[in-house]
């Protein structure tokens, strides 16, 4: 459930709890405000309430085929994929789409929401799922900003913009799980946003990290080799809520990691959107989300230092 905090709401149509706001009806299409004249700020998110696709449908009226959207009286600032690396967390995803799809849609953004699910029993790719997703929405439109999110980070204010900068951002800095502060400063891992010509400037994520962990520091030192910056909103709007679970079978830590973090600047060159391989099993478009199962193949052994 969500409860609207320290907003009046006399000029926005608000119907249920959950219904996104509309603002009035403007005689032209001029660029949306910024910030959103929609936004209620901070909100209470919890995750003891099951929550139903049918009941999200139903408070999401206003979604198109894929899990698109775009507001309908003025011009959305960005053009917004969201990609999210999926297998086996079919609970997690309810509660993603019930919180953000009202949350994204108060932020008068134009976007579409991408499940990148693995196929199969291989070991977890995270950060190829991520390039895959970047890969296959731009076949679809011509987004030009990208956020990247797990499927169990919800932000606890809307005024977390989940669209992107001058800068890659971090969006989920202030996380339950770490006590709402930032475990360390060179992380960029959760929910981030990159645009199209930060995420060419990269070369996208790698794509040999098999296996939890490493991935989001290689990404950072991609991001600080290419001379930019990480940046965030600060603690109180970058609050979110994780949903608290056992780590996935064939997700094990992986033991390569610190090598390969060691030697960004070495592969990432060569590994990343050029060099990115996988084939599409099935594509499925939902009202809430396009789902987009793809083999990813599997690891390969090989030294981080030969590459």
């Amino acid at each position: 459930m969500v409860l609207w905090k320290n907003k009046t709401l006399k000029d926005i149509n608000v119907t249920a709890e959950t219904d996104t706001p509309k603002a009035p009806l403007r005689e032209d299409f001029n660029i949306c405000p910024d910030p959103s004249p929609l936004l209620v700020g901070p909100f209470r998110v919890e995750f003891s309430t099951p929550v139903s696709l049918v009941t999200v449908r139903e408070k999401n009226p206003h979604l198109q085929e894929g899990g698109r959207y775009k507001p309908d009286d003025c011009t959305a600032l960005q053009k917004v994929a969201v990609i999210i690396p999926f297998r086996n967390r079919d609970e997690h995803l309810r509660f993603w789409l019930h919180y953000l799809h009202p949350l994204l849609q108060r932020q008068q953004l134009d976007y579409g929401v991408y499940v990148i699910n693995q196929d199969g029993e291989n070991t977890f790719n995270r950060a190829k799922l991520m390039n895959i997703g970047y890969t296959e929405a731009l076949k679809e439109y011509d987004y030009d900003c990208f956020v990247f999110s797990d499927v169990d980070i919800i932000p606890m204010d809307d005024r977390n913009l989940y669209r992107c900068f001058s800068q890659p951002r971090h969006l989920s800095v202030a996380i339950d799980k770490f006590g709402f502060r930032l475990p360390y400063k060179k992380i960029f891992g959760g929910a981030t946003s990159l645009s199209k010509e930060q995420m060419l400037k990269i070369n996208g994520f790698p794509n040999n990290y098999w296996g939890w962990g490493g991935e989001d520091d290689d990404v950072y030192n991609r991001v600080t080799h290419r001379g930019m910056t990480i940046s965030r909103p600060d603690s109180a709007v970058g609050k979110c809520r994780m949903i608290r679970h056992t780590r996935d079978e064939k997700n094990e830590p992986n033991p390569e990691r610190f090598e390969r973090i060691s030697h960004t600047q070495k592969t990432m060159d060569k590994d990343g959107l050029n060099s990115l391989e996988y084939k599409v099993v099935t594509v499925e478009k939902h009202v809430l989300f396009t789902k987009i199962t793809v083999d990813v193949g599997e690891p390969i052994d090989e030294n981080p230092q030969e590459n």
